[in-house]
């Protein structure tokens, strides 16, 4: 009936916000189990709330965005006493996903991340485009509130855009893919997915706490992940070498140990994100050219029923043709 509701719309509506702001506020809670001081700032070098954010606003629409408000609030309320300056903070944390919502959507994003586009449009209009407008308004909030130096503010500024930028490259990925996963994988791949976990299990902790700086050798891993699971594979080995770097620069010990705070930040965000980069490019192409080969072989399939169609009415009691017995020949290989 025209001019009536839904009674249960707005219900609906106030707990996908709730969902969204809790998300967001367990996953800020996460990140800040592992800090790093950079002039006398303090700085998450993966802040996950900007890939839930993204993720959320990817999913649910650019509705969902007073849920990345409330959950900023909680999450600046938990820290300490809020000032004036929460009102730019919470600005800041909101317009960066949201900015890069509209650019990946103006691009043609896919969430499924199937295609090099989609991971090249989320690194740059995502992750590092998008996050300079959150890091900077965050930024000049708490250099017009007095708590922070402007002789201070390019490292500080630095590590802020990098910790949100890994956020939307390590966690977002990894958040769309659970969520794009449709079917498990078959019982030979479970095995191989099984020995795989075991193996980064084993060689990331070493690999990152060695003081032989041995993160060279995550690498093998990550592209085997990339090879046989694809983004699932490479994004989920991502984000556990990622978490294990960052234990072990928070803890400065491997490949941290006897840095400065400055040298540890860039040494900690130059290999995350070398290596997120890699995770998500490497995966998409993998992915594109699977799609292409699976196209390429039903338009083949679809053309050799439609010649043996064909070969039906013009030799109906002979051989087929022989384009017909090479399609065939084809088709039985596969």
């Amino acid at each position: 009936m025209v001019g009536i509701q839904d009674p249960r719309r707005p219900a609906v509506y106030a707990l996908r916000t709730l969902a969204v702001a809790a998300c967001y506020f367990a996953s800020g809670r996460l990140g800040l189990l592992r800090r790093l001081t950079v002039e006398g700032a303090v700085f998450t070098p993966i802040y996950p709330p900007t890939g839930v954010a993204l993720a959320c606003l990817l999913v649910l629409g650019l509705a969902c965005w007073p849920g990345i408000s409330l959950g900023a609030l909680f999450l600046v309320l938990s820290i300490g006493t809020p000032g004036p300056d929460i009102v730019g903070i919470l600005l800041g944390n909101t317009a960066g996903p949201v900015c890069a919502y509209v650019m990946l959507r103006r691009v043609g994003f896919r969430t499924d991340l199937s295609r090099l586009r989609d991971g090249l449009a989320l690194v740059f209009l995502g992750a590092l485009a998008a996050m300079l407008i959150s890091s900077t308004i965050d930024v000049v909030t708490l250099i017009l509130a007095g708590k922070l130096a402007v002789s201070g503010v390019w490292p500080i500024w630095l590590a802020w855009w990098a910790g949100d930028a890994m956020g939307v490259l390590i966690v977002a990925p990894v958040l769309l893919v659970l969520l794009e996963a449709r079917r498990f994988p078959s019982p030979a791949r479970r095995k191989e997915a099984l020995a795989l976990a075991v193996v980064t299990a084993v060689l990331v902790p070493v690999a990152t706490h060695s003081s032989l700086s041995a993160l060279f050798l995550v690498y093998p891993l990550l592209i085997w992940a990339a090879l046989r699971f694809r983004l699932a594979g490479s994004m989920l080995s991502a984000l556990f070498t990622s978490v294990m770097a960052t234990v072990a620069a928070t803890d400065g010990v491997g490949a941290f140990a006897g840095l400065s705070p400055v040298e540890v930040m860039l040494k900690l965000q130059l290999f995350n994100g070398a290596l997120a980069l890699t995770a998500l490019l490497l995966s998409a192409v993998i992915t594109e050219q699977h799609h292409t080969r699976l196209s390429v072989e039903e338009a083949c399939q679809e053309l050799a029923e439609a010649l043996e169609h064909l070969s039906a009415h013009d030799h109906p009691a002979g051989r087929a043709p022989p384009e017909v017995e090479e399609l065939r020949r084809a088709r039985d290989e596969r």
